[in-house]
């Protein structure tokens, strides 16, 4: 099968902007396309938005959701893709005819919709409802899944979505430099974002130390290696809401090895190519193989109550 060249994007996006936040889409696209990209990925809830909708109720939540694929966003996006010829994944708040309210991403092309899923583990605002199921789908004759941010803490989740078919797992995220229980973790202060022209220096140890890629690279590169698949990261950079982002939007091959990465303090992309071969060659596929579910099929399948805790959330409401 021929390799398939993918980029992903970082990009500071506006609260409730979907105008603008469209217009940073279709420039990064452009770029993407002009490098030989065939598909770009961007972060979650990148149409709209992200942190931002912890404040909205419901009214206010629904009013900036969109139906799937027929709203104004999800159009526009498939117009990007046909203008460029690319593949592009792009999130954002879905709104169904019953009434329910998702955080959906979304795979377009100049055809249309090719792919949507719904995230299993929201939390950003409680009018959300969790998703039900896995998706895998084909893209230019390579399987590929989608897991946004959350879900990707869940072991599990990567696990099914790999043993699916996946071969590639776009992983788009809003995370990072965010207060959590663990050494190191914590806001980073926006001036220093403010001041990143004139003090890089600063603003990059906080990005790189353990409020940001260093925490991503205690578990990002396992989840790629132990599943033997492509990941696909995609995180925003800058202020997002009343919170600052380190992008760091990185390729990783089933190795675990970081194959591409963004590391400019603005709006950039980074483009690999994958190649079948590696799925093989790697130590996941050959774990995978050597599994014996017959000693703990029963153990993954008991019964549970979810319990999901977002510490920083909690934080911020107590």
């Amino acid at each position: 099968m021929l390799p398939i060249k993918i980029a992903t994007a970082q990009f500071e996006n506006r609260s409730d902007d979907k105008a603008y936040n469209l217009h940073i889409i279709r420039s990064l696209s452009a770029q993407a396309k002009s490098q030989g990209a065939q598909v770009i990925a961007f972060h979650e809830c990148s149409i709209t938005g992200y942190t931002f909708a912890r404040h909205l109720n419901r009214q206010q939540l629904t009013d900036i959701a969109e139906s799937i694929p027929d709203g104004e966003s999800i159009q526009a996006l498939i117009a990007i893709a046909k203008e460029l010829d690319i593949v592009i994944l792009a999130g954002l708040f879905e709104k169904t005819a019953d009434g329910n309210l998702y955080k959906a991403y979304v795979c377009v092309d100049k055809t249309g919709l090719i792919a949507k899923y719904r995230k299993l583990h929201p939390f950003i605002n409680p009018h959300l409802t969790p998703g039900s199921e896995y998706v895998v789908f084909d893209l230019l004759g390579w399987k590929c899944g989608i897991l946004i941010c959350y879900d990707n803490n869940i072991i599990e989740n990567v696990r099914a979505t790999a043993l699916l078919g996946a071969e590639i797992i776009f992983m788009p995220h809003v995370t990072m430099c965010t207060p959590s229980t663990r050494p190191g973790a914590g806001f980073v202060d926006p001036a220093l974002w403010a001041a990143r022209e004139t003090d890089p220096t600063s603003l990059r140890a906080e990005f790189d130390g353990l409020k940001g890629r260093s925490w991503l690279m205690k578990w990002l590169p396992a989840r790629a290696y132990d599943n033997g698949i492509y990941a696909i990261f995609s995180n925003p950079i800058g202020m997002d809401d009343d919170q600052l982002k380190n992008g760091c939007s990185m390729i990783l091959d089933p190795f675990g090895d970081v194959i591409a990465e963004c590391r400019r303090l603005g709006d950039d992309i980074a483009i690999a190519t994958l190649t079948r071969e590696k799925l093989t060659q790697s130590g996941g596929h050959r774990y995978r193989n050597a599994r014996r579910t017959d000693l703990y099929g029963h153990i993954l399948a008991a019964p549970h109550q979810a319990v999901q805790k977002v510490v920083w959330m909690q934080e911020k409401e107590a």
